[in-house]
């Protein structure tokens, strides 16, 4: 660490911010590319269809992959067009509110184990642990991702755009109260919001004794991420397609690059909070390497469970989210919770 930083002419600590700034904002991104293909592919697979095979390097197919490259060629030359209705300043706007709050939620992630080089401890978040937020910072972050969505659509100033985002916002406050009420119980258990303190505790992942909370959260994720079964703000069969109605060329791809962003933060999320983290069961000290491939198998693992829920269950009516979330998610959320600490104080004495 200290040779490349002296190379730069950088102290350890800057080289280190700068790597983790690469890491953190070009990791989700490249994944998010990779789970376009993905789901093409899997979608193929469940329905039995050839998917994606046409694009290619040359003569090298590699089974449709050079359709990721097409895909942001085609967006990138495709004509932008603005319609002549839409508010301009937020129209252009929107993407950008959409795209940040996406790819800031890994910030605060830790994706390997910490390591100590030259009497330096390094960790593998770019938040590092003391910094006051925690996952208080993902959680908060997130929540803002539903203003692109409300900006697209009143921008645009289309029927079909506008129903998108009052569904999305009706949608946020079904669900959000009980995932919050899920996430405390988990931070309760810990007796921190830290994710590096939330990780160091699951000896037994919480998955095992947060059971209701796992479900909670993870079906809150649906719901949050704008996927299947809970994609009213699209809505293809319904409302052409919501709040993206009126985006094309790179303002479309942006937002649909943010969908596969959120996509893999709220994986990751439900791997720190639930799945241990970085961690390997039986093994203490995994080391860096092995901690990394850890998380992101880890991490693929949930990304595809989110693309097989999506190509395996049909939308719900809007009337049943809504009962979902006030009448079946928050009880069991809030149910969990005072067991947690009713079993926490009986333990305690």
């Amino acid at each position: 660490m200290e040779t490349f930083a002296r190379l730069l002419h950088l102290s350890p600590s800057t080289f280190w911010m700068i790597v983790k700034l690469l890491l953190v904002f070009g990791g989700p991104m490249t994944i998010a590319s990779l789970l376009t293909w993905v789901e093409r592919r899997g979608s193929a697979m469940i329905q039995d269809r050839i998917g994606p095979n046409r694009a290619a390097i040359g003569p090298y197919r590699l089974m449709g992959l050079p359709i990721i490259a097409a895909d942001g060629i085609k967006s990138f030359l495709k004509e932008d067009l603005v319609p002549p209705h839409a508010l301009k300043s937020l129209f252009w706007l929107a993407p950008v509110l959409a795209f940040v709050p996406a790819i800031m939620g890994f910030a605060v992630i830790p994706f390997g184990q910490s390591f100590s080089s030259g009497g330096v401890q390094y960790h593998l978040s770019l938040l590092d642990p003391g910094n006051g937020m925690g996952m208080l910072y993902a959680l908060a972050i997130g929540a803002m991702a539903v203003y692109g969505v409300i900006t697209a659509a009143w921008s645009s100033n289309n029927k079909w755009s506008i129903l998108g985002g009052m569904r999305v916002s009706a949608q946020m406050v079904s669900y959000e109260i009980a995932m919050s009420l899920a996430v405390v119980a988990v931070f309760m258990r810990t007796g921190g919001y830290d994710p590096h303190q939330i990780i160091a505790a699951q000896n037994v992942w919480n998955m095992v004794p947060q059971l209701p909370g796992f479900l909670v959260f993870s079906t809150c994720m649906f719901a949050e991420t704008n996927r299947l079964p809970f994609d009213f703000a699209e809505g293809e069969s319904e409302i052409v397609a919501g709040y993206l109605t009126e985006f094309g060329s790179m303002k479309f791809a942006l937002m649909y690059l943010s969908e596969y962003i959120h996509l893999v933060t709220a994986s990751a999320l439900i791997v720190t909070l639930y799945l241990g983290g970085w961690r390997i069961p039986f093994l203490a000290n995994p080391g860096v390497l092995l901690s990394v491939i850890a998380f992101l198998i880890k991490l693929g693992f949930i990304c595809w469970v989110f693309i097989w829920v999506r190509w395996t269950l049909p939308r719900f009516r809007y009337d049943q989210l809504m009962t979902l979330g006030w009448k079946i998610l928050l009880p069991i959320s809030l149910a969990n919770l005072i067991i947690s600490a009713w079993w926490m104080h009986r333990a305690a004495f």
